[in-house]
């Protein structure tokens, strides 16, 4: 267990040093840097070496809080899960974040930003080790908090503060419902003292006594408040605003394995309350493909290229989310190859999405370093002028897309795999689950494919649209490994797929319920199928490469020119002649206008040889603008109405604390 707690306690004493050296910024950007990046790596290291190992090491120390607490921590299949992404993600975040806020000019603000760097990392990895639920509250609220504060980095800017309270507010609602989810769970666990609770009371190994309807309240206290994290539909709301708010390697870690720590308490406690009944995996599977669909299609509509990432966030969650309900489905119905098949393609895509989504935001970031600007509509032509970063990007693009041989087509491909079969199975029930799951999956496939056609195409293809974009380039290798490293993950996890697969077998079958033989069995079908599929895609790429190669030996000795295609007529195309990121989207958009509610502004072109028209689209976030604003607004306004209590007289202010403390002592004799 020391192996698995050092990490995590060096990554406290790397924070605090970076702090003390804040008077010296470039020392505190170095150490900072370099001691949460090899903090990491030892987590990582140490989190390989115990998962190799077998064990399942556990440590409980008692802790006298008064609260029915111990120090309790524990290591399983599914806390490996989480623990690799957060330290890998954690260690290459905090090289890219050493070239990328060189950048800033905030030097005066560097140590406090690697300390609270060092803490979030520290606090996720204590959050998926944690085996009592006081602790787990704690690390988890501090967890939060640190995020908060690395989100609002730049605080002098108007729409990064307003981010940082949206996110806020969030993050402490779904607390709220943990809360009250937690005391659940222990006053139904045992062993209890007069107080209701004993030290051990909330130890996760002493839940479990919910059950009938008080275990569907859990579940739906769960879903809210992991979900709230998660960024699940209509929960979502703070991260299109968080995320284009933080720096680039914040949003990478926050996306790729910060949200998904909603995932893994969700997970948590499905394993917790025990056997599932079917509209839990109804549950998850509606309310997955709702944050699929909705994520991608508020992707599309963006011009922002953090914002466009951040509402991908969204839908990868709500694949995740539909991958979990399928499992859930499969144990419910007695289909175990549907379960493990289901709860594999999930678990995986945590994995997946960490690796090609922290890619995505890294290369977002690298681009916007170098141009000045997220604006999608001002980039442009940066695969010339950057090309690791362009191939990098592309990579990313294509794995987030699901297409072989990369490694979002695997989790992806297991949970259709899991639909399928639900699809055959004779009871009617099952097979509409299946037939909901494989249609959302599809459409939210076509969906990605067009959005990141368009990101990558108006980003990195054609000519620039600004001076800026016009003289990027490639901005140090500080930047530039960290991408290549993501890029190679998601290349060979693609191509090793039939072998990594049978590995999640273990922690698939504890979700459903079934040893790792009988789990192993599930995959028989399938890992055929990868294997040539994968093969099918190499010798595609082959053919390409080897037709590349042809075409460059036989231009060897020759003079090649450029020159321009036909241009309609036109003597001298300009950048303003291509697609633009509405462009490009519109006719998608225009379908869904009725969800997206686009704002549109300009007039149309009125006369053959116009002096001057414009055309813009902005798409607010629906849920943002028409749900929660306005409750948030009416909720501030009933509180108003209280105002009269606050007198401003101290012993009004005892006398309520006097009358409170006197109704829980009546409650508690009562």
């Amino acid at each position: 267990m020391v192996m698995l707690l050092a990490p995590v306690g060096l990554l406290v004493v790397t924070g605090i040093v970076a702090l003390a050296c804040s008077r010296t910024p470039a020392r505190a950007h170095l150490l900072g840097s370099a001691g949460a990046a090899v903090a990491s790596l030892l987590g990582l290291a140490g989190t390989v070496v115990v998962l190799i190992s077998g064990t399942a090491p556990s440590l409980s120390l008692p802790w006298n809080t008064g609260l029915g607490a111990s120090f309790t921590v524990g290591f399983d299949a599914l806390t490996a899960v989480f623990l690799l992404p957060i330290y890998l993600l954690g260690a290459l975040s905090a090289v890219f974040g050493k070239g990328y806020l060189s950048h800033t000019g905030h030097t005066d603000r560097l140590g406090s930003h690697w300390f609270f760097y060092s803490i979030l990392v520290a606090s996720m990895a204590l959050v998926v080790l944690s085996r009592n639920a006081v602790l787990f509250l704690i690390a988890w609220e501090v967890m939060s908090l640190s995020s908060w504060l690395l989100v609002t980095f730049e605080h002098e800017k108007s729409d990064v503060r307003r981010a940082g309270v949206t996110y806020l507010v969030a993050t402490q609602i779904g607390t709220a419902f943990l809360l009250v989810l937690f005391l659940l769970l222990g006053s139904k666990g045992s062993p209890t003292d007069v107080n209701g609770f004993s030290d051990a009371a909330l130890d996760f190994s002493r839940f479990g006594g919910v059950m009938g309807p008080a275990a569907g309240v859990a579940f739906l206290l769960a879903l809210v408040g992991f979900g709230t994290k998660a960024g699940i539909v209509p929960l979502h709301v703070w991260l299109p605003e968080a995320h284009p708010a933080a720096p680039s390697h914040v949003s990478a870690l926050m996306s790729g394995v910060m949200i998904k720590t909603g995932i893994y308490g969700l997970l948590r406690v499905i394993m917790i309350l025990g056997a599932p009944p079917a509209w839990w995996g109804w549950t998850l599977v509606i309310v997955g493909s709702l944050s699929g669909v909705i994520g991608v299609l508020f992707a599309l509509a963006q011009h922002d290229i953090k914002r466009l990432l951040a509402y991908h966030s969204v839908e990868n969650i709500g694949i995740i989310c539909i991958g979990i309900g399928v499992g859930l489905l499969g144990v419910s119905y007695r289909a175990p190859q549907v379960a493990v098949l289901g709860f594999a393609g999930g678990v995986l895509h945590v994995l997946n999405h960490a690796l090609f989504k922290g890619l995505l935001f890294l290369g977002a970031g690298s681009a916007s370093a170098a141009a000045g600007t997220r604006e999608i509509d001002r980039l442009g032509g940066l695969l010339r002028r950057m090309p690791v970063t362009g191939g990098a990007f592309l990579v990313a693009s294509i794995s987030i897309c699901g297409l072989p041989p990369l490694n979002g087509f695997v989790s992806e491909f297991l949970i259709f795999s899991g639909g399928f079969h639900a699809v055959t199975d004779p009871a009617a029930v099952q097979a509409a689950a299946g037939a909901v799951a494989i249609g959302a999956m599809a459409l939210i496939s076509g969906l990605a494919a067009a959005c990141f056609a368009k990101a990558f195409g108006i980003v990195f293809l054609g000519e620039p649209r600004s001076a800026a974009a016009a003289a990027a380039k490639e901005q140090g290798r500080t930047l530039l490994v960290p991408m290549l490293v993501l890029a190679v993950l998601c290349i060979a996890v693609g191509l090793l797929s039939a072998l990594a697969v049978p590995v999640l077998a273990p922690l698939a079958g504890s979700l459903a319920g079934l040893d790792p033989t009988a789990a192993a069995g599930a995959f028989v079908s399938v890992t055929p199928l990868l294997l040539r599929v994968t093969l099918v895609a190499l010798v595609s790429l082959g053919v390409v490469g080897a037709l590349a190669l042809v075409r460059r030996l036989l231009l060897r000795n020759r003079t090649t020119v450029e020159s321009g295609t036909w241009d309609c007529g036109y003597v001298k195309p300009t950048a303003r002649m291509q697609y633009t990121a509405s462009s490009f989207a519109q006719p998608l958009v225009d379908m869904f206008r009725g969800l997206l509610a686009s704002r549109r502004r300009g007039a149309p072109i009125a006369a053959l040889f116009p002096a001057e028209s414009r055309f813009s689209t902005e798409t607010p976030d629906t849920f943002s603008q028409h749900v929660f604003r306005p409750g948030f607004r009416r909720f501030g306004a009933l509180l108003s109405r209280l105002r009269w209590l606050q007198h401003g007289h101290l012993q009004l202010y005892v006398l309520y604390i006097a009358v409170t403390i006197v109704i829980l002592f009546v409650w508690r004799l009562a």
